[in-house]
């Protein structure tokens, strides 16, 4: 045995996800190598490829995990627009890696039957918050648009915060931050 701590026993699936969390929060998703990830859970280079089949196989996996924590985040906040809003901004910045996979289908299967569940899961839930939105506004008329408009705002603001990109005066506190720039568009009632 080696001095250093290998799997033993357990959910090794969750395991190697977990370790390419750590590695895209390190280095991004292009640094992310079905080796590394068995030499850091302690198992074989095949171990990975047994449960993923490939690196798009993992990164389907890891995007289709991220979508159902989004739908969970969501959900837990309410049905009010705004809350939800803040709610996806803070998963952003929670679950970076996460965020930085699942939506760049150009790193996965789109098309997986996993994925496009917990897709379709996580954009019910943002599209219920605009179900709350008065029935006389002048968009009514267009749902769809405004759940686009919606994302659009929290997702750009999401993106602008993990670059760095925002002004100072925005402050370090995301939820405060998004709950002030999406407020001025979509207050409270």
């Amino acid at each position: 045995m080696t001095g250093t701590r290998g799997y033993h026993h357990g959910d090794l699936r969750r395991t190697l996800l977990t370790a390419a969390v750590q590695v895209i929060e390190e280095a991004g998703p292009a640094a992310l190598s079905l080796r590394d990830l068995a030499r850091r859970a302690g198992v074989s280079h095949a171990a990975p490829a047994h449960h993923f089949g490939d690196k798009a196989g993992l990164l389907t996996a890891l995007a289709a995990d991220g979508f159902d924590l989004l739908a969970k985040a969501l959900h837990g906040a309410g049905d009010d627009l705004l809350d939800r809003g803040v709610a996806y901004v803070d998963f952003a910045v929670r679950h970076r890696a996460h965020f930085e996979v699942m939506f760049r289908p150009d790193l996965y299967r789109p098309d997986a039957e996993e994925l496009v569940a917990a897709r379709q899961r996580a954009g019910a839930a943002l599209n219920s918050g605009v179900a709350a939105l008065p029935e006389d506004r002048p968009t009514a008329e267009d749902p769809q648009g405004d759940a686009l408009a919606a994302w659009s705002i929290v997702h750009g603001f999401a993106t602008l915060w993990l670059s760095g990109a925002l002004p100072a005066r925005v402050g370090d506190d995301p939820r405060a931050a998004a709950r002030a720039i999406a407020g001025r568009l979509f207050p409270k009632e």
